[in-house]
């Protein structure tokens, strides 16, 4: 994980969020939890100095469920303290973390705050999810082949590009990384529009 962290600080990357554990992934076999909740507090312990050397700030979006072990939580809300201050990039892990959910606690923060219904739209409706200013996602890289949204960060992936490298997450380096953006910055960037053709006019 960490070596495509630091091929995405390399390339220029402002903003790289990571998907770490779903909502969803709460159903998995209790062993299996705990496994990850271990395995993600080592990660977490190991490169908290790397992360805050490299300027890189570390926050995490969910992290709402009471069965995240309490040492974890503390260990999130140190490393966010420790790098909040840094500016070289934004790095958002998204740890019990739902799409579905961010939508409706948005909702939620709009109703509770008398907002008249006429006057939401989108710019107003986004600035109540969490972390309000993290850009829309321009590109998604979903590993181990699969073709799925998995609930992730719905709002924000409206009009990002989507790949599907087949090689599975714990095997997926920063070459693999690097492949991907290449590709990225060879795709036609329209949100919906036409390009325009050799002659100055609009093609499809």
């Amino acid at each position: 994980m960490i070596d495509v962290i630091e091929a995405a600080r390399t390339a220029g990357v402002e903003w790289l969020s990571l998907y770490a554990f779903s909502t969803e992934n709460w159903q998995r076999p209790s062993a299996e939890v705990d496994f990850l909740m271990r395995l993600v507090r080592r990660v977490v312990r190991k490169h908290a100095a790397l992360l805050h050397a490299r300027g890189i700030r570390c926050r995490f979006l969910g992290v709402a469920d009471p069965r995240i072990p309490p040492a974890l939580a503390r260990d999130f809300a140190d490393l966010m303290t420790l790098t909040g201050e840094n500016r070289g990039m934004t790095l958002t892990v998204a740890f019990d973390h739902g799409g579905r959910r961010d939508i409706v606690a948005a909702a939620r923060s709009l109703i509770r705050s008398g907002v008249p219904a006429e006057t939401v739209d989108e710019r107003s409706f986004a600035a109540h999810l969490p972390f309000p200013d993290t850009p829309d996602v321009d590109l998604v890289i979903r590993t181990s082949g699969e073709q799925r949204i998995s609930n992730f960060m719905l709002w924000q992936v409206a009009y990002a590009e989507w790949m599907f490298p087949p090689v599975l997450w714990p095997d997926f380096r920063a070459p693999h990384f690097v492949e991907c953006l290449h590709a990225y910055q060879q795709r036609d960037r329209r949100f919906g529009g036409v390009a325009p053709d050799a002659n100055g006019g609009r093609r499809p």
